[in-house]
């Protein structure tokens, strides 16, 4: 089984202070703890709400 592909935002340039993604599954990690846990999300637009409800401290 391949490892799972995590992706950054073409914002963070080679910053490691960033979250990444996955393509394959709606899932958030912390790049600088790429071993250590994820936010997996599940139903239409999960992440879309997470990251409004984090951008506005909901």
């Amino acid at each position: 089984m391949n490892a799972p592909n995590w992706r950054r935002s073409s914002r963070s340039n080679t910053a490691t202070n960033c979250v990444e993604l996955r393509n394959d599954l709606a899932a958030i990690r912390d790049s600088k703890d790429a071993g250590g846990p994820a936010l997996a999300f599940s139903g239409p637009g999960a992440v879309r709400r997470f990251v409004t409800a984090t951008n506005t401290s909901r």
